[in-house]
């Protein structure tokens, strides 16, 4: 089992910045990618960026390519999502994920999820 545990959200203006955090624990060895997930209210889980193992590859959802960063520390299993020129569209709750796939981008092939944490952008 793996758990996972969001940090770092709250509330922003439009043009701010933020940075999401996610420790992860438990047996984490067979974890090759973390992925972050959001969901708007009356809307369906969307993928926002994914990163490998080593840090070596990454993929984002194409509306935050260029103001979002997803980086991984190994050393304290924990995974950043750093979100800038934050905008009301960013408004969602942020999931982090765990799966044993490559930089996947469905909801349905991640196995770990965490709690969530809300980032609401005002304008």
């Amino acid at each position: 089992q793996v758990a996972l545990v969001e940090s770092g959200g709250g509330l922003v203006q439009a043009g701010g910045s933020l940075r999401l955090s996610c420790a992860a624990s438990g047996r984490t060895g067979n974890i090759y990618t973390m992925g972050w997930f959001r969901q708007a209210p009356g809307k369906e889980r969307e993928f926002v960026a994914a990163i490998t193992r080593s840090g070596g590859a990454t993929r984002y959802e194409d509306s935050v390519k260029g103001r979002f960063t997803i980086s991984r520390d190994n050393a304290e299993n924990t995974v950043y999502l750093e979100m800038n020129s934050l905008k009301d569209e960013d408004t969602a709750v942020y999931y982090c994920a765990a799966t044993r796939g490559i930089l996947i981008t469905m909801s349905t092939q991640y196995t770990y999820w965490g709690q969530g944490t809300q980032v609401t952008v005002s304008s």
